[in-house]
């Protein structure tokens, strides 16, 4: 029943996810220097480090990752701030049973600098997504969705701020469902059993 997170940085989904009580028997990170180490080791969780600076190719890191992941043999894989394009070989590795939180409502503006992007854009609305992680960047079937109002003279960092509480209450509900057998995979959509809704809308 265990959830292994990826992280580069901070770590702030990861701490959501240890927040939320979700089996987390491992956090691996491509960056020694990533804070979010040791806010898990404090917390008692297994921690290890994969530099990929230290591989000659992606595809050796991705072994390496692949073998550490594979040491805690955990059922879902969840990307938590883990700055690293995967191969689609790596991503068919863990078909199925590896998520991602992006800071956008996908499929708008999938990739980087999606506050800036959708400021400049003159959006209304923007958020996040939760989605299974597929060998095409930021589009695999999305699990859930939290919108969040774009306010008028809304700077990247204030929005980006009210989009990471909207990411820190779904991710960990999304892991939930997973570890509770209540997703299901039709195609390039997500259903979950019951009737917990799938898109969050925040006055925020």
């Amino acid at each position: 029943m265990s959830v292994v997170v990826l992280i580069s940085g901070r770590g702030s989904n990861m701490e959501a996810l240890l927040d939320a009580r979700l089996p987390v028997s491992a956090v691996i990170s491509n960056r020694s220097d990533a804070k979010g180490l040791a806010i898990a080791a404090a917390r008692g969780v297994p921690t290890a480090v994969v530099e990929h600076r230290m591989f000659p190719t992606r595809e050796a890191f991705e072994q390496a990752l692949g073998r550490e992941i594979d040491r805690f043999s955990p059922r879902l894989v969840a990307l938590a701030g883990f700055m690293r394009i995967l191969t689609p070989a790596f991503a068919g590795r863990y078909a199925g049973r590896m998520m991602n939180i992006h800071p956008s409502l996908l499929p708008e503006f999938p990739g980087l600098h999606t506050h800036e992007r959708a400021l400049a854009a003159g959006v209304k609305k923007h958020g996040c997504t939760v989605h299974f992680v597929t060998p095409e960047l930021d589009h695999g079937p999305v699990v859930i969705q939290a919108e969040v109002p774009v306010r008028p003279g809304d700077t990247p960092e204030a929005l980006a701020a009210r989009v990471l509480r909207q990411e820190h209450l779904i991710y960990p509900r999304a892991l939930r469902w997973f570890l509770d057998d209540r997703l299901v995979i039709e195609g390039d959509k997500v259903r979950v059993k019951g009737n917990d809704a799938q898109v969050l809308v925040s006055s925020d």
